[in-house]
């Protein structure tokens, strides 16, 4: 299991920048660390546009999370989040990172975490 603190993120609707919120805290165990590294293999090997879109050279995809399993912490008045996903993406040596990315519930404003390489999950 491994158990992340990152640096949160906000953007609301129409704003030009995101503003930092502090850390953010959840789990990674079981199926949402199956379903990343799943999602990291399959990018790098496929060459179906239609599964992948391809963005500022990188590969992504976005996994849904079991959300019993997160043990989602949001820094207050940040919370709770209308849905959650990891964004997955392989940077420019094909090493697999991700980043939870959700919107909150009272405004719809973006949530996101700074990103994290697959790799170093144990």
């Amino acid at each position: 299991m491994s158990t992340l603190t990152i640096e949160g993120w906000c953007k609301g609707d129409g704003e030009q920048r995101s503003t930092p919120i502090g850390d953010i805290h959840f789990d990674i165990l079981g199926a949402n660390h199956r379903r990343l590294e799943q999602a990291e293999e399959q990018l790098q090997a496929s060459q179906a546009p239609e599964a992948i879109v391809e963005a500022n050279h990188t590969w992504e995809a976005m996994v849904e999370v079991d959300m019993a399993a997160l043990n989602l912490v949001l820094p207050e008045g940040y919370g709770p989040l209308a849905d959650c996903r990891f964004r997955v993406y392989l940077d420019e040596d094909q090493r697999g990172q991700f980043h939870l990315v959700g919107h909150r519930a009272t405004d719809g404003s973006l949530i996101y975490t700074n990103a994290v390489l697959i790799a170093q999950l144990s």
